[in-house]
C-alpha cells in the first residue's frame, strides 16, 4: 500500500484536502476523529486524562469538556506533553490497526494534525502539508470558529512552525488561494503522483525517467530531501542498515547535476542486501534486476570486488538512486572519496561539471540514460580517481565512520 502523512496547522484547510482525497478513493484514517473516540466516556483513556487533570475537564454528562480541557493545555506546554502523553499511543495503536485491513495497491491517507511535532514523517512513503499564510489561517478561526485573535495565535504557537512543517513535507499544498485552487491542485497530485506511486509500489516496478541527461542548476532543497529519504529506508530494516548516505552529484553543494538524488545504503553482506530488497521493494525503492556491480577502478580490478544491489524509485515525483554497498568494498569506498574530494576541491568541482555538461550535450536525444553513465566511466579511471586517491593521503582522510554517516543504524 501507499502511505500518506496528511498535516498542516490550524485553519490551513487540511480537513478540506483529506475529504477530498478520500472522496478520490484513499482510505482515510482521521487521527483527530479517533483521539476523540479513544477518550469516549467508559474507555481507558478517558479515565487516564481525568486522573492526570482531575474531574473539573469533564461536562455534565460525563464527557470530556474540550474547551476547558483546550484552554488548559494550548497555554501551558508541560500540560499539553502529559495530554499527548496519554493521548497519541492510544491513537496510533487504533491507526495501526485500521492500516492493517488495507489491501495491496490501496493509498492509505493518515491525516494528523501534529505529524511534524511527533516525529512520524519516515514512517510514510509522502509527507503531504497543507499550508497558508498565518494571517490568513487567523482571519478563518475568528470568522469561521468564532475565536478571539489571541486564542487563534495562541493554538498555532502550541503548534510547528510553518517552515518546520515544510521542511518535513515531500509536497506542499498552498491554500493561500480560492477552495477550487485547492481542490483542483489535489485532483492533480492524486492522478500524476499518487495513483501511478501506489501502482509502481503493487507491481514492484521503477517510475519512468525523463528521456537522456538533463544537467540543471544546484537546488539546495536536495540535501533535506536527501535527509528524509535516508530516514525512511534505515526504518525499513534497522537491524540491517548499517548507514545510508547522500552520495553523488546532489551531495555536492554548488554543482549542477542530473535531478536524481544518489543514497548509499551500507551492509554487512550482500546476503544481508538481498534479504531486506523485498522491504525496500514496499518501502518504495524496487530492485533493479539487471544492476549487479559498478565498474572496477584500476587499483581493484577484480569484478567481484564491486557487487552491488541497486534500487529505485516508484515515486514518479522523486527520482531516487539507492546503491546498496556492502560497507568497506571499494564502490563503498569510491562514493564516498569521490563525494568529499568533489566538496573540498572547487577545481574538481569545476573539472566534473566542465565533462558533464560536454558529454550531456552529447547525449541529449537519448532514449534514457545509460550511455551517458557509461560515457563518464573513463574520467572517473582516468582522472578522478588517481587525484582522489593524493587528495586522501595528502589530507589524511578516511571514510566517515557509521556514526558520523548522514543516517545512522540507531544506538551507533
Amino acid at each position: 500500500m501507499l502511505k500518506i502523512g496528511l498535516t498542516g496547522g490550524i485553519a490551513s484547510g487540511k480537513s478540506l484536502v483529506a475529504s477530498r482525497l478520500r472522496e478520490l478513493g484513499a482510505l482515510l484514517i482521521d487521527a483527530d476523529v479517533i483521539a476523540r473516540q479513544v477518550v469516549e466516556p467508559g474507555t481507558p483513556g478517558l479515565e487516564q486524562v481525568v486522573e492526570a487533570f482531575g474531574p473539573g475537564i469533564l461536562d455534565h454528562d460525563g464527557r470530556l469538556d474540550r474547551p476547558k480541557l483546550g484552554s488548559i493545555v494550548f497555554r501551558e506546554p508541560a500540560r499539553r506533553e502529559v495530554l499527548n502523553g496519554i493521548v497519541h499511543p492510544l491513537v496510533r495503536k487504533s491507526a495501526a490497526a485500521i492500516m492493517d485491513g488495507a489491501g495491496a495497491g490501496d493509498i492509505v491517507v493518515q491525516d494528523i494534525p501534529l505529524l511534524v511535532e511527533t516525529g512520524q514523517g519516515s514512517n510514510f512513503h509522502l509527507v503531504l502539508v497543507v499550508d497558508a499564510p498565518d494571517e490568513l489561517r487567523v482571519q478563518r478561526m475568528v470568522e469561521l470558529r468564532g475565536m478571539t485573535a489571541e486564542d487563534a495565535r495562541s493554538r498555532m504557537a502550541a503548534q510547528a512552525s510553518a517552515a518546520e512543517r515544510r521542511s518535513a513535507a515531500d509536497v506542499v499544498l498552498d491554500n493561500s488561494g480560492s477552495r477550487e485552487d485547492l481542490l483542483a491542485a489535489v485532483d492533480a497530485l492524486w492522478e500524476t503522483r499518487l495513483v501511478p506511486f501506489a501502482e509502481n509500489i503493487k507491481n514492484g516496478a521503477r517510475a519512468p525517467r525523463a528521456k537522456g541527461p538533463v544537467i540543471v542548476a544546484p537546488n539546495g532543497e536536495w540535501p533535506r530531501q536527501a535527509e528524509r529519504l535516508a530516514a525512511r529506508i534505515l526504518m525499513t530494516a534497522p537491524d540491517a542498515v548499517l548507514s545510508v548516505d547522500h552520495i553523488g552529484s546532489t551531495s555536492v553543494p554548488g554543482l549542477a547535476a542530473k535531478d536524481v538524488i544518489d543514497l548509499q545504503l551500507a551492509v554487512a553482506d550482500l546476503e544481508t542486501a538481498d534479504r531486506i530488497s523485498p522491504l525496500l521493494g514496499a518501502a518504495g525503492f524496487p530492485a533493479v534486476q539487471h544492476v549487479h556491480e559498478d565498474t572496477p577502478k584500476p587499483t581493484h580490478p577484480a569484478p567481484e570486488s564491486w557487487q552491488k544491489r541497486f534500487h529505485a524509485n516508484a515515486d514518479p515525483g522523486r527520482a531516487v538512486n539507492l546503491h546498496v554497498r556492502v560497507a568497506g568494498s571499494p564502490g563503498w569506498y569510491f562514493a564516498l572519496l569521490f563525494r568529499d574530494w568533489l566538496r573540498a576541491e572547487p577545481a574538481a568541482l569545476t573539472a566534473y561539471e566542465a565533462h558533464k555538461r560536454g558529454l550531456a550535450a552529447l547525449h541529449a536525444g537519448d532514449p534514457d540514460t545509460a550511455a551517458y553513465a557509461d560515457a563518464k566511466e573513463p574520467w572517473f579511471s582516468e582522472v578522478a580517481w588517481p587525484q582522489m586517491g593524493e587528495w586522501a593521503e595528502r589530507t589524511g582522510w578516511t571514510p566517515p565512520s557509521y556514526s558520523s554517516s548522514a543516517v545512522r543504524k540507531r544506538g551507533q
